[in-house]
């Protein structure tokens, strides 16, 4: 899993820049489908796009974000709200994985997403198909520039350490797995592949040894 958003499908355009409000049209659009977008609901919300660094978004925008994406998708969950959801997983996965130390400059905008999804609220409600939890892939995007680094950094340490459960011959999480550990790994396996690129198909240099990935 890549966990860079320029690998997913977009969010709609209109969600990708801050509002901009025109005197000549006071009548904007409130609703999605036939429900209103509350005031409190989208003041909070915006509390939090703020705790994020993102500029707040309007009544209008997540209007107009939600008929583009009905008149796109079938009943089922947009693929951009899909692939977003399963990022928000992967940064809860991250957030309660004993062995991972979360770097402190993620913390918070991991729980901000963390805790919206599994909190209660209803900017947008669970019974709007095809635009149900809008608002949570909206979350994710507005906290990834400070979550993409350490989540990539937290695959890599997942993939790490299953390699190390393998040549232990145990399961994952039957042995003390770090992130000082992973370091060491990275360390160890960057080693290998310089060790393999300088010696080709033939070599007289000597083989590497084969438990370097190994954490005592």
């Amino acid at each position: 899993m890549n966990a860079q958003l320029a690998t997913l499908n977009p969010l709609p355009a209109a969600l990708q820049s801050p509002a901009w409000a025109d005197p000549r049209h006071p009548g904007r659009r409130r609703h999605v489908g036939d429900f209103l977008i509350r005031t409190e609901a989208l003041v909070h919300f915006n509390q939090l796009l703020g705790r994020l660094q993102h500029f707040p978004l309007d009544q209008d925008q997540l209007a107009t974000a939600s008929r583009e994406l009905a008149g796109q998708s079938a009943p089922t969950r947009p693929a951009s709200i899909r692939q977003r959801l399963q990022l928000a997983g992967t940064v809860e996965q991250m957030i309660d994985d004993a062995g991972w130390e979360t770097a402190a400059d993620a913390v918070l905008p991991a729980r901000v997403v963390v805790d919206y999804v599994h909190g209660r609220h209803a900017l947008i409600p669970g019974g709007l198909p095809p635009v149900r939890r809008l608002d949570d892939a909206i979350l994710v995007d507005a906290a990834w520039p400070q979550l993409a680094g350490e989540v990539d950094s937290y695959l890599d340490f997942c993939r790490l350490r299953a390699l190390e459960a393998e040549l232990r011959g145990c399961m994952v999480g039957r042995f003390r797995f770090t992130r000082a550990d992973w370091l060491q790994a990275r360390r160890a396996e960057a080693g290998l592949i310089a060790h393999c690129r300088r010696v080709g198909g033939t070599s007289y240099l000597p083989a590497p040894d084969t438990h370097s990935f190994r954490v005592y």
